[in-house]
């Protein structure tokens, strides 16, 4: 087995507080620009309305597709360049009439606009209001069946602590993610869902090998006597290669698709990576610190008990 790190010995669990200040940090930027900007920025599959792919034959100008396209007097339109300086996506926001109207009308004033010379309409899609709304309410519900079924197979196979933990973990690598979504003015599509969801799953596969570490010291009677910090920073620093290693193959794959794997791979992508350096961040600094806090309070409130009741004694 390749080991990266040999008999590895970081103290990460000792630079926690400096991680935390760290990961407030990066998630309050990702807030700020959700706040500014409204929100995320929705594919049409949650928005609802018409998108049209349109090829061009020669490169045009973005002013004059616009121009046409305010003729035909279906609301604020958004285009947007497709890959190739040539191929543009536009998308028509929802009105009464039906689909195969809005594309007759959209295809008529395109047309009718010269310099923008021939085209190629190559892909149309159509999403009503209320197929909007139900996308965007199932979307949460498959996020939150994951992080409830996570949260229950952790509490039963280890406690309580770690499923909380590794949950929180979670929600800062979806929330870091969504952040950079926004700041990188990406939209929110059903593929950049999918990556989010296998965000979930990657981000808690590594604790959970970690959490096993820990369980497997302490059934082998290894290093008796040593903190519960100490046990839990042992285990990270043991599965430390391997945590490694799974992000770096995982992100050389997410690297190739986001960089060559066309534009419409890109959103998708490009989540992924995101998820894949923070989930293993989150692995290494969070789920672990958070469950060393939470101990450590719950042992000192325990002795505060303690003390009341033995001065209520006296």
């Amino acid at each position: 087995m390749i080991q990266l790190f040999r008999d590895a010995n970081y103290d990460f669990i000792g630079k926690r507080r400096w991680a935390y200040v760290a990961s407030a940090l990066v998630i309050a930027v990702g807030l700020v620009s959700l706040v500014s900007k409204g929100g995320l920025r929705y594919d049409i599959d949650f928005a609802g309305g018409t998108l049209i792919q349109v090829r061009f034959a020669e490169r045009p100008q973005i002013g004059a597709i616009r121009a046409s396209l305010t003729r035909i007097r279906l609301g604020d339109s958004v285009i947007q360049e497709f890959g190739d300086p040539r191929e543009f996506i536009l998308r028509l926001p929802l009105t009464g009439l039906r689909s195969e109207d809005i594309i007759t009308r959209a295809q008529a004033a395109l047309g009718a606009e010269a310099s923008l010379g021939k085209f190629e309409i190559r892909r149309v899609e159509f999403v009503g209001p209320q197929v909007g709304r139900e996308l965007q309410l199932q979307a949460i519900y498959a996020v939150l069946a994951g992080l409830i079924g996570i949260l229950l197979y952790i509490a039963i196979r280890f406690d309580l602590k770690g499923a909380v933990a590794a949950i929180v973990a979670v929600f800062h690598d979806v929330l870091v993610s969504v952040g950079a979504l926004s700041l990188t003015d990406r939209e929110f599509s059903l593929p950049v869902l999918a990556a989010l969801l296998t965000i979930i799953g990657y981000s808690v596969n590594d604790t959970i090998v970690a959490y096993d570490r820990v369980r497997e010291n302490r059934g082998k009677g290894v290093r008796k006597g040593i903190s519960f910090t100490g046990q839990i920073n042992t285990a990270i620093n043991q599965t430390l290669s391997r945590t490694v290693l799974t992000a770096l193959t995982t992100f050389m794959a997410t690297a190739v698709l986001l960089f060559f794997g066309g534009k419409v791979l890109e959103d998708f992508a490009f989540a992924l990576t995101v998820g894949v350096i923070t989930g293993t961040y989150s692995t290494i600094y969070i789920a672990g610190a958070l469950i060393v806090d939470w101990t450590a309070w719950a042992e000192a409130r325990a002795r505060r008990a303690q003390k009341a009741k033995a001065a209520a004694k006296a």
